[in-house]
């Protein structure tokens, strides 16, 4: 299969479509409400409703979005339930923060002082 970016057409999977409407509170975050529909629009019953809540944490390299599905089965439970599962996810966006930064730290490789990479005399040129 070619992944040439010639070769690359967006596709969208009729079977697979959501109606998005969006809710905030202009101080928290914000709710996303994905309503399954069919290909013509119409409701699609057979799959369940999703409730997707977004926020920012605040970082030294500025704001990194947030998002993450609350389990509900209304409107009215997502709300109830978006403290929770957003603090689920700072966490796990916090975790995530201080592994990369412990990988990066580790990546770092430091010479020996006296070695230089070349051998005994650190690479330094000597004039007798």
């Amino acid at each position: 299969m070619s992944s040439r970016l010639e070769d690359m057409e967006p596709t969208m999977d009729g079977n697979s479509l959501y109606r998005e409407d969006i809710f905030t509170d202009r101080k928290v975050g914000t709710i996303r409400v994905l309503t399954p529909v069919q290909a013509n629009g119409a409701p699609d019953l057979g799959r369940k409703i999703l409730y997707v809540g977004e926020a920012q944490l605040l970082t030294t390299a500025g704001a990194l979005p947030l998002s993450f599905e609350i389990e509900a089965k209304s409107l009215e439970e997502a709300v109830s339930g978006y403290a929770a599962a957003a603090k689920l996810e700072f966490e796990r966006a916090v975790q995530e923060l201080q592994e990369l930064r412990r990988q990066a730290a580790s990546s770092i490789i430091v010479p020996d002082r006296g070695m230089g990479g070349l051998g005994p005399g650190g690479g330094r040129i000597k004039l007798t």
